[in-house]
């Protein structure tokens, strides 16, 4: 198989389209890296009723030296047909990047892009002129509409970026593409969730194109919290980004998962010292 077939069947597997026929913009297969991605045995995924866990450890992993890479869901070379997305959440990576690098210009459209760097400093530049930084506590969107090319790279020669990018499919399909960022404060999140990405931009969060609203929480001390699901037909997927918590009297360690839909309310029993990410999805 050819560099430029490599490429498109690498876009397709991940949902994207190659994104050449928007006015201004041409596919250059020269412009991407092509690498190649671990495949492991496909996991056995917990499911209940309305329920499943996805744990960290049975998440596809990518090692290319430079890249480290955790999928949630089925994403370029790692493929698991029970793993395709949750609703309309379709990719949930945890990008490590080593000092310097990073993915060169790429294409995306009709997707709702957002990245939440956990450590470090990742540039962005795209195709519609943005040119910006994003660090720990900043959380960018960008919604690629009827197409757009993009780079994110280590801004840093010194030390690691970690993000999370995340991809969700739009509720309307070919708008003008836009972007838009912005810094949360940590202790505006102190045991409690606040609020980041929502279809109408409440409470200062960034817009979405789709009826998902996207939450952060620290917490200090054990608690219990109860989180009711914004729209009906949404499901929640919670992500643990450090410590426990316990849904349905399953408990979730790092980097586990749990999602749960045909419900109106979760309850969440939380440990100290826990930050969670909470995403509130349609499921059709």
């Amino acid at each position: 198989m050819n560099r430029k077939d490599f490429l498109k069947r690498s876009l397709a597997r991940a949902g994207i389209t190659a994104a050449a026929s928007f006015t201004g913009l041409t596919l250059d297969e020269n412009q991407f890296e092509i690498v190649g991605f671990n495949h492991l045995p496909i996991p056995k995924t917990l499911r209940m009723k309305n329920l499943v866990i996805h744990k960290a450890d049975t998440r596809g992993k990518a090692d290319h030296g430079w890249l480290q890479s955790f999928h949630s869901f089925s994403f370029a070379g790692y493929y698991n047909p029970e793993r395709m997305g949750f609703g309309v959440l379709r990719v949930l990576n945890d990008d490590r990047v080593a000092p310097g690098m990073g993915f060169s210009k790429h294409p995306h459209d009709n997707m709702e892009i957002i990245s939440i760097p956990l450590q470090g400093d990742l540039e962005h530049r795209d195709s519609m002129g943005n040119v910006s930084v994003i660090r720990q506590h900043d959380v960018q969107i960008m919604s690629a509409g009827t197409g757009v090319f993009h780079s994110e790279m280590n801004r840093n020669n010194n030390q690691e970026v970690g993000f999370l990018q995340i991809w969700i499919y739009p509720k309307e399909r070919n708008i003008q593409p836009r972007y838009d960022q912005r810094t949360f404060h940590p202790n505006d999140r102190k045991d409690k969730l606040q609020l980041v990405v929502s279809p109408n931009g409440e409470s200062g969060s960034l817009v979405i194109n789709q009826d998902a609203w996207l939450s952060l929480g620290r917490f200090t001390s054990s608690q219990t919290l109860h989180y009711t699901i914004r729209r009906k037909n949404n499901g929640l997927y919670v992500f643990v980004l450090s410590g426990f918590v316990t849904i349905h009297e399953q408990t979730l360690n790092t980097r586990d998962a749990l999602g749960i839909w045909d419900t109106e309310e979760v309850t969440l029993q939380v440990a100290s010292e826990t930050e969670l990410l909470l995403l509130d999805v349609p499921m059709q």
